[in-house]
């Protein structure tokens, strides 16, 4: 999919360098020919109406049009591309020219390449004469005029002129996370197609079909991408000998396709070059064996240099061992390769549950993530995952405790579980690889979806047969059929953090139609046991009248009735709560329909509970949910304060002012997500929340009346995503408490023990900071009894903190920890040194305990809860200073430093060496010129290891002016790339900056220019 060249000055040739293409060949071609052309192929030519039924591999579920032509008009065969044959199941018809409509069905799609093919019933065509369209990939020449013929724009038939100008143009690459052509070369021209022309016929004077229209560059509109006919020739030579053989029906045509699952580039057909290594598909034949930057010389002792030679050996030799003879940084080396079959890694079939498509992970797909073929992956959540927040294109690890390495797997995980179940599922995600993530999935109460079904593509008849893939005895699977009325016409997918977004600003989703069902509502509410309505009182022990705030009687005794339903926000409240039932009433806004799926989290109780939608007003907009009270047990009333406090800051002017507020959360958990660029953002961090919103730009501090300092009243920055590559930078302001400020404050005064600084002439001793280098989030202790947490350690919890009523588990360990091999993405921890914890000042407490120690190495034990099991580790913390970054080096324009903490904190450091990290690049530098970007590792120079800031220095010393560097790179996605760059001393010499602590002031040395030669 990317073929773009490693070559020097590459984008140059791709603009200039036409004699690097085979020679023009002149066209003496009349109007009259053209003319006699198109009449001749327009016929053959059909419009295409494709229904992709589910999503699968690449492709969502939808419609849409595209283009086809006849190759075989006796055999009823069809040519298109592959994105329009679709990999999974898909329903099509073709319309010819005259209007006759007949049904289509796929008999074959590349499993890497941008084609594929139709078959059609010949004697359903009975009023038009049409001919085939002879293929002839050795016609294609640059200069030669073309035209293409298809469904443009939507229109039925449409002809666009062009002149095929590249033949060697990297293939079109289309999305991060889709179908992208690989391993070959594209045709070009200034064709101007549109959509709709997928798969039209790119036909010469005489008629022939010379390449298959692809696709269009999106930031040129008159761009068009052709695919070369060779490899389509090959495969319809099959089909035409699998057909013959067969009288009666289509049979099952096996196309060989070989691969060892790398991705190379290459040169053009008439330029002297060679194949090189781009990426290597982990846990397939060549990993482990070959690495980016290789140069393949030699397969079974032939010279290749082509991808077609290439591609042709491994399609003739699956099965079979290979020999392969590459160098590496001028080494020889050779390798004894298995060629695997290209369509076992490609999946051919998927299951259906609850709405979601999940199927083993494919070669094209483990080629965009950088994970290896076959593990369980998400095409498509549907309901049951997508309602516990599983993003599509997710890779399913474990499942109820159970670990996942296949589909298998989780199908047998399934058939144990029962209707209701609620289990925990770790997933990752191609975009935060290195983090698992852990969700509860909540099985189907109701029937709203068939039973687990297997659907398996049969070619023969072009379609997906279902079966019933759990046992008859299967828990899940139930005899009693539920009745609701319109049932399930279509499901809302859209993503849990477009719920999240709404809620944060307190507007009401839209609600699903009538016809859609399952509509997912979480109620919270505070309630007091055994009691009706105007029973219900705040049992609170303490003295209210002190520490309530501005809260009037009303708002005390009211509180416990208020539920919250979020998902579809709205606001509810206990009507009624015996021994024998709980209703609660709420607007018919939040609750739409009866065929909701509703959970109950009962903020006095630490217990998640479904609730059942017993009665919705046929008039009125209201709508009553029944719960169990009997699953609640005893009640422990949740404290709610409030506190007058002053927001003190300056305005533009200068002029102190100070507004009145009151706090709603003195203890609110901050979460911010990373950037698309790691920088520097909050974790771990409890703030302080008004109820009055000052916005984003006036900060200060909070005080009480007497004018003490209670927090900072600080900004914070985050990033919205909209989409998958848009995002925008946003801020927002609460209160840090001075807890975490003063003990800092108190090491600087009393006298630190870490390294000195230099402040108004005076070196002073700086505090070092320790820290557990964990990232936590807060979990509810309702959620954390559906993970399996005891009761026992649920009562301690909420004892020791019955205002959080939570419980701290792990989000992720910064890579290079202490805690990194111990703690796993999910754990709870439950107590430090014995002692229930509950938030984050509890664990900076316990790290600041040890620093009364002495001890370096001191740890903390902690008692964790890990997949079922409860037990002690311990802990090793880090010592961290408040300097930052005080080093970087500007190389050939691109800036390096040890990895900042932002990039730690997404859980991947390489193997090969990591203390030279790309932060940034300069505009007009060899990094931009040769495309060394950030986010990036350099891990070796010229073959040399560069595990450091030291060694690289020493390294790129030894360079001179002008000469060419190879560089070895690892991304932060892991991905490794190996590329060459042309060092410029004159305009980009090597220096470095150097924060000097004796004199507080940066330095900046010259390591190497032209000027001064080796300065260090």
């Amino acid at each position: 999919m990317e073929n773009s060249s490693e070559r020097p000055e590459s984008e140059m040739k791709d603009e200039l360098s036409l004699e690097i293409d085979p020679p023009l060949k002149e066209s003496h071609a009349t109007a009259e020919d053209w003319r006699k052309a198109l009449h001749k192929v327009v016929p053959a030519v059909v419009v295409l109406r494709t229904t992709a039924c589910r999503a699968f591999d690449t492709e969502s579920a939808g419609s849409g049009y595209a283009t086809g032509f006849v190759v075989d008009k006796r055999r009823g065969i069809i040519l298109t591309n592959r994105h329009v044959v679709k990999p999974g199941p898909v329903a099509a018809e073709a319309m010819f020219v005259n209007r006759e409509e007949i049904p289509v069905y796929p008999i074959y799609r590349d499993p890497v390449h941008d084609f594929g093919f139709f078959r059609y019933d010949p004697a359903a065509i009975q009023f038009l004469s049409y001919e085939e369209i002879p293929l002839a990939p050795e016609a294609a020449c640059v200069g030669l005029e073309i035209r293409v013929v298809g469904n443009d724009s939507g229109e039925k038939i449409s002809i666009l002129a062009g002149t095929l100008a590249r033949l060697d143009r990297d293939a079109p690459h289309y999305k991060k996370d889709g179908y992208n052509d690989f391993n070959t070369f594209y045709m070009q021209a200034a064709s101007g197609t549109k959509g709709g022309s997928s798969g039209s016929p790119v036909i010469d004077w005489q008629g022939r079909a010379v390449a298959l229209n692809a696709g269009g560059k999106k930031s040129s509109s008159s761009s068009a991408f052709f695919f070369p006919l060779e490899r389509v020739v090959r495969a319809l030579n099959f089909l035409q000998k699998g057909r013959d053989s067969c009288q009666d029906k289509w049979e099952v045509v096996i196309i060989p396709r070989g691969t060892v699952q790398l991705v190379r580039h290459a040169s053009p057909l008439t330029e002297t070059g060679m194949l090189v290594v781009d990426s290597v598909v982990p846990g397939g034949p060549s990993c482990k064996h070959m690495e980016p930057g290789d140069v393949l010389v030699r397969m079974n002792g032939e010279v290749i240099t082509q991808f077609l030679k290439i591609e042709t050996l491994l399609d003739n030799s699956v099965g079979q061992n290979v020999e392969l003879e590459f160098e590496r940084g001028g080494t020889s080396l050779t390798v004894q390769l298995v060629v695997e079959d290209l369509h076992s890694i490609t999946p051919n079939y998927f299951l259906e549950v609850s709405g979601a498509v999940i199927h083993p992970l494919s070669y094209q797909q483990a080629r965009n993530f950088r994970f290896r073929c076959g593990l369980v992956y998400v095409s498509e959540p549907g309901y049951m995952l997508y309602r516990a927040g599983v993003p599509r294109h997710a890779i399913i690890k474990r499942l109820a405790d159970e670990d996942i390495s296949n589909l298998e797997d989780f199908i047998n995980v399934l058939s144990k579980l029962s209707r209701g179940a609620r289990v925990p599922l770790v997933y990752i995600n191609y975009n935060d690889r290195h983090r698992r993530k852990s969700v509860l999935v909540t099985v189907d109460i109701h029937e709203w979806y068939a039973s687990p079904q297997i659907y398996t593509r049969d070619d023969g008849s072009g379609i997906w047969i279902g079966k019933p893939t759990l046992p008859p005895n299967s828990q899940l699977i139930s005899s009693a059929v539920i009745q609701v009325g319109n049932g399930v016409a279509s499901m809302d997918t859209s993503t849990s953090e477009h719920f999240q977004e709404e809620s944060n600003n307190g507007t009401k989703n839209s609600r699903l139609g009538e016809e859609d069902a399952s509509a997912d509502s979480i109620v919270t509410a505070e309630v007091e046991d055994s009691t009706s309505p105007g029973d219900i009182v705040l049992s609170d022990d303490h003295d209210t009248s002190a520490n309530s705030g501005n809260a009037s009687v009303a708002e005390r005794v009211i509180e416990p009735t208020l539920v919250m339903l979020t998902h579809f926000v709205g606001t509810g409240v206990i009507i009624y709560h015996s021994e024998e039932m709980g209703l609660v009433a709420v607007d018919r806004n939040t609750v739409a329909i009866s065929a909701s799926d509703i959970m109950i989290s009962f903020a006095a109780f630490p217990i998640e509970i479904p609730g059942e939608a017993v009665f919705l007003h046929p008039v009125h907009n209201y709508a009553i949910i029944a719960y169990d009270p009997s699953a609640l047990g005893p009640a422990e009333p949740a404290l709610r304060r409030g506190e007058s406090v002053y927001l003190v800051g300056l305005s533009r002017s200068l002029q102190a002012t100070s507004r009145k507020s009151i706090v709603t959360n003195p203890c609110a958990a901050l979460q911010i997500s990373s950037a698309e660029s790691p920088r520097y953002r909050e974790t771990n961090m409890e703030v302080i929340e008004l109820d009055t919103d000052f916005g984003s730009s006036f900060s200060g501090v909070l005080t009480d009346e007497h004018g003490r300092v209670k927090a900072i009243w600080a900004s914070f920055s985050f990033q919205l995503k909209y989409g998958l590559n848009s995002s925008q930078d946003h801020q927002c302001v609460r209160g840090i408490p001075v807890h975490s400020v003063s003990q800092v404050l108190d090491k600087i005064i009393s006298g630190a023990k870490g390294p000195s600084r230099l402040i108004n002439g005076i070196k002073r001793p700086m505090p070092l900071v320790r820290v557990l280098e964990v990232e936590f989030n807060c979990t509810l202790l309702s959620k954390a009894r559906s993970f399996g947490l005891s009761n026992n350690w649920i009562q301690a919890l909420a004892k020791k903190d019955p205002v959080r009523r939570q419980v701290l588990q792990v989000n992720g360990c910064l890579a290079g920890s202490k805690a990194e091999n111990l703690l796993e993405q999910g754990d709870m921890v439950l107590a430090i040194n014995k002692k229930p914890v509950t938030c984050f000042n509890d664990l900076e407490d316990a790290c600041h305990a040890l620093d009364m120690h002495d001890d370096m190495d001191a740890k903390l034990e902690l008692t964790i809860f890990r997949q079922g099991r409860e037990m002690e580790i311990c802990v090793g913390t880090d010592e961290r200073d408040g300097n930052g970054t005080t080093r970087v080096i500007n190389w050939c324009g691109c800036f390096v430093q040890d990895p900042h903490p932002a990039v730690r904190a997404l859980g991947f450091l390489p193997q090969e060496g990591h203390g030279v990290y790309v932060t940034r690049w300069s505009t007009g530098s060899p990094v931009h010129r040769y495309g060394l970007y950030p986010h990036r590792w350099i891990v070796e120079v010229n073959g040399k290891p560069t595990p450091d800031l030291d060694a690289f220095v020493n390294v790129t010393k030894e360079i001179e002016d002008g000469e060419f560097v190879r560089v070895r790179t690892v991304h932060l996605n892991g991905k490794p790339q190996v590329l060459t760059l042309k060092q410029d001393l004159h305009y980009w010499p090597t220096w470095e900056l150097c924060f000097d602590p004796e004199t507080a002031i940066w330095h900046r040395k010259t390591i190497k220019s032209i000027e001064t030669g080796d300065s260090l």
